[in-house]
């Protein structure tokens, strides 16, 4: 009998256990769960009413999860939008004396937004865009324009914003909390979906802990993990206070062991070297089914890329919205190919790849039995995805048992280059399980 420590970075988890066998024993967590090849999210963005009535639908005939990052500001009972900070009007006045700079623009760009009309609130989004861009200098002139309007009492009411006051979004917390516990991730995309990088620390921090706040409240702790900040928004500044929010942002995550791949950039998952490729599309009302389903050809193709597909609007409402025939399309084409495929929640992809990556696994060897123990670093309560363990079994086990405290189950001795090996899931922080030589 010998002890192994298998270390995940070293990429195997595992060494030899005996001179004349040295194959049985090796034990490492795959790559995905369900030792698939590729992994898949699909997240929709804004709460739009039609991803709830269409899409998940069509979804849930087929059994596939889904994240829905959601404006919780909409829904009724959940902290509204507002501005935080000094008396308006004492802001609005300023702005006939001071031009905007860098030392007043933040809190402007805060306010613009809640000064009572629809084309304020397109200032604030478009000053923000600019920003982010680079665009400072113009970033300033387009709010110093705003407030111009704004005190002459020329703003305009457009309806042009759809995110903020769409009538026709009317999904309740019961019907939220009903979706997640039917296995969808409900998530956040902040109170009122503004430009994060435009908005001062008070305001930027009110859209995201008063998001998470209530989700928590009205759904639970599992809905709190991840978000993603409006417009894919990687700015800096944001990051560096989102990430002390939320567990995981669709927008960018930390770990120098995942590539990501945003939705516009042009590099493809083959050009990365790094262990995971989190690779980022946009199903556009523009890109056709031909190319929706290349993106999940793709994602078989190699052994390490999870796709992130981000929808908006579905049928005839939403942002650049997709077909109901496009989607049933297109998800039958994801199911069928489910075998190679691990289709789950953003949350639940992003608790895995952490989870493996923070896993040590030891062994313990003996004539009929081989022990597998986990141990990590990672809090059991919130990582308690199950991780997919192979391992090498002697090659005259044509039956193997796997034993644990939720009881014994049966396992598949299946075949490699390298010999007989058994797939199963442990739970992290599980006690030892043990594969024994089935009679």
């Amino acid at each position: 009998m010998k002890s192994i420590l298998y270390l995940p970075l070293l990429g195997l988890i595992g060494l030899a256990c005996t001179k004349t066998d040295p194959i049985v024993g090796q034990t490492e967590i795959t790559k995905f769960q369900g030792n698939k090849k590729g992994a898949i999210s699909v997240t929709y963005d804004d709460g739009i009413v039609n991803q709830f009535t269409i899409a998940k639908p069509i979804m849930d005939s087929l059994a596939l999860p889904a994240t829905f990052y959601i404006i919780t500001g909409k829904v009724e009972g959940s902290g509204k939008g507002k501005f935080i900070g000094r008396d308006p009007k004492e802001i609005i006045s300023e702005t006939a004396r001071i031009k905007t700079d860098s030392t007043n623009f933040f809190e402007r760009a805060s306010l613009i937004a809640f000064t009572g009309s629809s084309e304020a609130e397109d200032y604030h989004a478009r000053a923000g865009s600019l920003f982010e861009q680079g665009k400072v200098a113009e970033a300033h002139a387009l709010i110093d324009e705003g407030y111009t309007k704004i005190r002459r009492g020329t703003m305009k009411n457009t309806n042009d914003v759809v995110f903020h006051n769409n009538a026709e979004d009317t999904t309740t917390w019961e019907q939220y909390r009903s979706y997640s516990a039917q296995g969808h991730e409900i998530a956040s995309h902040t109170v009122t979906h503004p430009r994060l990088a435009a908005l001062d620390e008070v305001n930027m921090l009110y859209e995201l802990e008063q998001s998470k706040a209530d989700l928590l409240k009205f759904i639970g702790p599992e809905s709190t993990f991840s978000a993603e900040g409006p417009y894919g928004t990687e700015n800096e500044r944001v990051m560096e206070f989102a990430h002390k929010v939320y567990p995981s942002l669709r927008n960018r995550m930390p770990e120098d062991w995942l590539e990501e791949i945003n939705r516009g950039s042009k590099m493809t998952p083959g050009e990365s070297t790094k262990e995971y490729v989190q690779w980022q599309r946009g199903p556009v009302t523009r890109i056709d089914i031909t190319q929706m389903k290349a993106w999940v050809d793709t994602t078989m193709s190699h052994d390490n890329n999870w796709l992130v597909l981000v929808f908006h609007g579905i049928e005839n409402l939403g942002w650049e919205p997709k077909t109901r025939s496009e989607l049933v399309e297109y998800f039958s084409y994801m199911k069928a190919n489910e075998p190679n495929l691990w289709i789950a929640t953003f949350r639940e992809v992003t608790k895995y790849l952490r989870e493996r990556k923070a896993t040590q696994v030891s062994t313990e060897v003996s004539k009929n039995a081989i022990t597998v123990e986990l141990s990590s670093s990672l809090d059991p309560e919130t990582y308690s995805v199950p991780l997919t363990l192979k391992t090498y079994v002697p090659a005259g086990w044509t039956s193997v048992q796997l034993a644990q405290s939720q009881g014994n189950v049966n396992l598949e001795v299946q075949t490699d280059e390298k010999g007989s090996y058994v797939i199963y899931e442990v739970r992290p922080g599980s006690a030892k399980v043990s594969l024994k030589k089935g009679s």
